[in-house]
């Protein structure tokens, strides 16, 4: 799993960021390039519920390994089109099938790591889409410059390896019995887990910032005269990797929540720093700090919610986590692309930082009325 991860992510991080770069370069405007990872988002967030229930129903490893194959027609075919409208059509049912392979694998993962180790088991298989976020942006700009061909034969590569990863995985129904601590309930019923989803929120005030690192950061470091242009997300890729090989293993005993809740004052302060950045310390200082907290609030957050969703709902469980999750990152990946257009880098980096800022206040009040408390 941590190979099929790693493999996911390096594509799909090739992709992200040099993808503005093909839009702009097929005659889009910069509110256009954002809407690339908007549109993909939007639709794995409002598909995601439902292809996490389905997951849970045909099985998590045939959705990987059919999702991996339709993955790769998906990015072979970017390379035969020059329209940006067309580009913006096919990405949206791309989302839909990323969905799929997110809820899927996460749930996967969920019946193989123990119960008792449950954050640190996340922590540990969230390794691998760190590193390939550290590597797979600067990998895909060097691939770029030998054409916008060579690139999406590449990531259709990447997607068919992925596959045959996936086809290797054992069944993970058979692990899951002897792992689980929080059974099947038979009585779960309902494609969408919506409590899930209510808590999830708080994820999505956090990820609007994030959506936007991922699509804009180098065009901002561009901007700024900062090089190289993916120094932001390296460093926040360094700060991820760093805080889950240290504090990462202690999730479980520290406590989810405990965790999570301080894990959510760091991004509002990354985003900020980012907002007011004048050269390479402070693009370098305000990754390290957003990746501080970003980095361990999607395992401690994931353990905590599984402690509250029965072993049968998990794909929907995921799924509900994933719409919030991705809702925040394709409207940050839409807005800021607007807000940079109008008013600059500068005030669209400012304003994600407060809409962070309302993550804290916002879980602590869902907890409760939602009844995970």
């Amino acid at each position: 799993m941590c190979a099929f991860s790693f493999t996911v992510f390096t594509s799909v991080f090739q992709l992200l960021p040099t993808a503005p770069y093909r839009m702009l370069e097929l005659g889009g405007s910069t509110v256009v390039a954002g809407l690339f990872l908007g549109f993909m988002t939007y639709s794995s967030a409002f598909s995601a519920p439902f292809t996490g229930h389905a997951a849970d129903r045909i099985g998590h490893r045939p959705v990987l390994i059919t999702v991996s194959l339709v993955l790769a027609v998906f990015t072979a075919s970017y390379a035969l089109i020059a329209s940006p409208a067309i580009m913006l059509a096919v990405v949206i049912v791309h989302g839909f099938v990323w969905s799929a392979l997110l809820a899927a694998s996460s749930a996967y993962m969920m019946s193989t790591v123990p119960a008792s180790r449950r954050a640190e088991g996340l922590s540990y298989w969230g390794l691998t889409s760190v590193l390939a976020i550290g590597a797979a942006p600067a990998l895909g700009f060097w691939v770029y410059k030998h054409g916008w061909t060579a690139l999406c034969l590449e990531l259709t590569a990447l997607n068919l390896i992925m596959a045959t990863i996936a086809w290797q995985l054992p069944d993970d129904r058979a692990t899951e019995a002897s792992n689980e601590q929080n059974p099947a309930n038979p009585g779960a019923h309902g494609r969408v887990e919506w409590r899930v989803l209510g808590l999830s929120v708080g994820l999505a005030l956090v990820s609007f910032g994030y959506g936007s690192l991922t699509s804009f950061s180098a065009l901002f470091a561009d901007e700024l005269g900062v090089t190289p242009r993916h120094l932001f997300l390296t460093a926040m890729a360094g700060s991820i990797l760093i805080g889950r090989v240290t504090i990462g293993r202690t999730l479980d005993r520290l406590g989810h929540r405990r965790v999570l809740l301080r894990c959510l004052v760091a991004p509002p302060i990354g985003l900020a720093l980012l907002a007011a950045a004048q050269g390479p310390i402070t693009f370098v200082l305000a990754g390290i700090v957003f990746g501080a907290g970003f980095g361990l609030m999607h395992p401690a957050y994931s353990a905590y919610m599984m402690a509250h969703v029965p072993a049968n709902r998990r794909g929907a469980a995921f799924g509900a986590m994933l719409a919030a999750f991705d809702t925040g990152i394709g409207s940050g990946s839409s807005a800021i692309g607007w807000l940079a257009h109008v008013g600059g880098f500068r005030l669209a980096y400012g304003i994600a930082a407060g809409i962070a800022l309302l993550a804290l206040p916002y879980f602590i009040l869902a907890e409760r009325r939602l009844g995970f408390r």
